[in-house]
């Protein structure tokens, strides 16, 4: 659902759905974050307004994947990370020492989409895909890595 924000809206309207003002400063919110746990939502949020609560946070952001207005990640073993889906789509690659993580365009894993479906007749959800492993920098120069985002 990628396009202007009056697209989806419109999109929204014709499915009987609104989006209310807290679920626009949640959207808002994981839009400028990138990509957020719901803790930093919420801090961003209260930012604007203290109207909102955690537990409002993870019932909206619920709602927003729904609409398929964000997705959600595993970054690392704890919480779910939200990120918008109106920017290009990708997987995540998350080094374990330094906990960079990047973002990876969904034609790196095409090899494995298509083998995949081939061989086992699946479609896998590449944007729901995080790959974890060692930045070589990081086994190069251990102490020297800077954390990226």
């Amino acid at each position: 659902m990628s396009g202007s924000s009056e697209d989806w809206r419109e999109e929204l309207r014709a499915k009987g759905y609104r989006l209310t003002p807290q679920r626009e400063l949640v959207l808002a919110a994981v839009e400028r974050l990138s990509h957020a746990t719901p803790e930093e939502v919420l801090a961003e949020v209260r930012r604007s307004s203290s109207a909102i609560n955690l537990s409002t946070v993870y019932r909206n952001l619920e709602f927003l994947e729904e609409l398929g207005l964000v997705r959600h990640a595993h970054l690392n073993d704890r919480v779910s990370t939200y990120h918008s889906t109106s920017g290009h789509e990708h997987f995540h690659i998350v080094c374990r020492k330094c906990q960079r993580v990047s973002s990876v365009e969904p034609d790196v894993a095409a090899p494995l989409v298509e083998r995949l479906r081939a061989d086992y007749d699946f479609e896998a959800d590449v944007g729901h895909l995080t790959v974890f492993g060692e930045c070589t920098t990081c086994e190069e120069h251990p102490h020297d890595h800077e954390h990226a985002q």
